[in-house]
């Protein structure tokens, strides 16, 4: 059986926030992601060229789970649809993007911070949402906080690195954790592709070691 995009998440438990300048260097980094053991990919919409670079993904490298993230409006949920992202994520709470997608069927995980925004989401039928600023909002306390009244699942981004990832990954109301750290732009930029590699390798295996 085809296992689902949660599914898929939840295993890999390590969603890299990607920021890229160039279309060029799209399939550079998700090969040197791969390399490391990392079939999951979050291409941001930071920047112009995260619409091409997902469907350049999408087209050539099938096996992998693209997305698109920092999605602020629906014009971006359409570019990214459009592009063929897998799922859509958000920093914040928008409804009528989040509205958007499942109108569209396509996975969200929209960011919250606050009881108010879980239940906004519960209302809507999401089980997993995105937990935005991490760190700043409250960290490992908070969402231990908001596992004593909710079911839901949280992919908390924002300040975690592989020094804080697995007190994150440790709480069952944690599916995956999203960060940028394996993905530095300036590695990017500067074409590093194999300290990618060895970064996203010493990544994966600390979530195996868990």
């Amino acid at each position: 059986m085809e296992k689902s995009l949660v599914q898929v998440i939840e295993e890999t438990k390590l969603v890299p926030v990607i920021k890229l300048m160039k279309v060029e260097d799209a399939l550079p980094l998700v090969d040197a992601l791969l390399l490391g053991g990392l079939p999951v990919a979050e291409i941001t919409f930071r920047t112009s060229a995260a619409p091409a670079s997902i469907e350049t993904v999408r087209k050539n490298r099938p096996d992998v789970l693209v997305g698109a993230g920092t999605v602020l409006s629906i014009e971006q949920a359409q570019k990214a649809i459009d592009s063929g992202a897998s799922f859509v994520v958000s920093p914040g709470f928008n409804p009528k993007v989040v509205d958007y997608c499942i109108d569209k069927k396509i996975p969200v995980f929209p960011g919250v911070t606050s009881p108010t925004e879980v239940e906004m989401g519960r209302d809507r039928g999401l089980k997993v949402l995105k937990f935005f600023p991490a760190e700043a909002a409250g960290g490992v306390e908070m969402l231990k906080a908001l596992s004593a009244v909710y079911d839901n699942r949280f992919m908390p981004t924002g300040g975690i690195s592989e020094k804080n990832l697995a007190t994150y990954l440790a709480l069952k109301n944690v599916l995956a954790c999203g960060g940028s750290w394996m993905v530095k732009p300036e590695l990017i930029e500067a074409g590093k592709f194999n300290e990618i590699t060895e970064i996203t390798r010493k990544a994966v295996a600390l979530v195996k070691s868990l």
